[in-house]
């Protein structure tokens, strides 16, 4: 059944900070967040919002991200807890002696840890099954099948729908952020992989892997990605956001938009002709590179190869503590030889070039975020061919932007109260604060054709 969110849970409007924790607590507590923990962090997210009621008493500045509730993706060191990665093999995992970076910085910033989340295991897979743990169950979708979340960040994205966290720390490999986002209704944003620093996260490939968060509109997402990126915030009236009327945006016909299912596309078409109205210049263009990244790919992964290399530790001795399905797409990148691996940056490299100069003139490109809306949970876990035909359909549209090295997000565009649809608007590397802006305008003009009065007011 579609969740309906308190929004003081979210905003934390006229009441303490640490009151507002205690409703966040009570969110994440209830059955809508079955499975998507990991482990809590509630006492020292206490000590932390009952410090920040001090300050604010005192009349003492406070972080950008004060009060904010915030789950974290069990990639992540967090100073005092073990670092899993949602799998049994790292199940007697030492404390971590102190913050990842990301981690750090969002603390500093103000931001009221909660605990770390459930993931696909070892971030492996667009699903976000975990054999393990149990798999939270998608809250967004209207009906009373359970369908899955989507992944790897399975669990914060629940966190975020359900309304227990303003804003869920992530890593995006193939889609890892955009994903569960398109598929809960909300907001992902993947960065350019370079601007946020990897140290103190589990990596599933250290090429693609890119730290970024989840959150429920674009304000939040610019909000959590300066944090991240250790930037200064612009003062308010400062930064003029770019129009979309003066916007040139282009929908790629290859492979974007292959096998997408009936209402994705209606809902797709329909959001297209809302930023055209809204004064978008929208074309259609082929972008017949797109065809040749399988043809290439077809090497092998730098996922497979390079959590091999990771793995190769672990899973000769431990193979039956892994998910059969994470442990199969792993065992892949021993088959990788090192000439291959070089030959597939190089190529990388040179289809890199050519997709960014064949679509120099547009400020950026429109696509569904993925093919599908959230299908139920049940046949998945008991039929792998399924399984990997989904995974394959999730990961696709997404991991285009990963492969350019570039920044993407994902906006919903659903009419509301019905099955999440996203639309995934992407970029080169380093075009993330125009991307934003962009997001911006897209996400104002689509929350009319969502049956919303606004959206994006980003209350502090």
């Amino acid at each position: 059944m579609a969740l309906q969110v308190n929004p003081k849970i979210i905003a934390g409007a006229g009441q303490s900070f640490a009151d507002n924790l205690a409703q966040a607590i009570a969110v994440a507590d209830s059955k809508v967040c079955q499975h998507a923990w990991v482990r809590r962090f509630d006492e020292s997210a206490g000590a932390s919002a009952r410090s920040l009621d001090i300050l604010r008493a005192a009349s003492q500045p406070l972080g950008p991200l004060a009060g904010w509730t915030l789950s974290v993706k069990d990639l992540f060191d967090v100073a005092g807890h073990p670092t899993t990665a949602g799998s049994r093999v790292l199940a007697k995992a030492a404390p971590a002696a102190a913050d990842s970076l990301a981690v750090a910085r969002l603390r500093s910033a103000g931001a009221l840890l909660m605990g770390h989340t459930n993931l696909s295991e070892f971030a492996f897979s667009g699903v976000g099954i975990n054999p393990h743990l149990g798999t939270p169950i998608n809250p967004a979708m209207p009906g009373s099948t359970a369908c899955i979340p989507g992944g790897s960040t399975s669990g914060g994205a629940v966190t975020v729908a359900a309304g227990a966290c303003r804003a869920a720390l992530g890593s995006d490999t193939g889609g890892s952020i955009r994903i569960p986002a398109a598929l809960q209704g909300l907001v992902g944003f993947k960065g350019t992989q370079r601007r946020v620093p990897r140290a103190g996260v589990i990596a599933l490939s250290t090429t693609l892997d890119t730290v970024c968060a989840i959150t429920r509109d674009t304000h939040d997402a610019r909000l959590v990605d300066a944090v991240l990126c250790g930037m200064e915030l612009a003062p308010a009236g400062v930064r003029v956001a770019l129009p979309l009327r003066s916007a040139r945006l282009a929908v790629p016909s290859t492979l974007v938009l292959d096998d997408l299912e009936p209402v994705v596309a209606s809902t797709f078409d329909a959001a297209l002709g809302v930023l055209s109205r809204a004064g978008a210049h929208i074309e259609t263009i082929e972008l017949p590179q797109l065809a040749r990244l399988a043809e290439w790919q077809a090497l092998g992964s730098f996922a497979a190869a390079e959590s091999w290399a990771w793995h190769r530790r672990h899973l000769p001795l431990q193979r039956a503590e892994y998910d059969p399905r994470v442990a199969l797409r792993i065992e892949r990148g021993a088959r990788m030889s090192a000439a291959d691996y070089i030959e597939l940056h190089e190529a990388r490299g040179r289809w890199v070039v050519e997709i960014e100069t064949a679509t120099r003139q547009y400020d950026a490109l429109l696509c569904p975020t993925v093919p599908i809306v959230a299908p139920p949970m049940a046949p998945l876990t008991q039929d792998d061919a399924a399984f990997f035909r989904v995974n394959a359909l999730l990961l696709r549209n997404p991991s285009v932007v990963n492969m350019l090295d570039g920044c993407a997000v994902s906006l919903p565009c659903h009419p509301t109260g019905s099955a999440p649809v996203g639309l995934m608007m992407w970029a080169a590397a380093g075009a993330d604060e125009r991307l934003l802006d962009l997001a911006e305008g897209a996400e104002a003009a689509l929350a009319v054709g969502r049956g919303m009065a606004t959206t994006g007011t980003g209350a502090p």
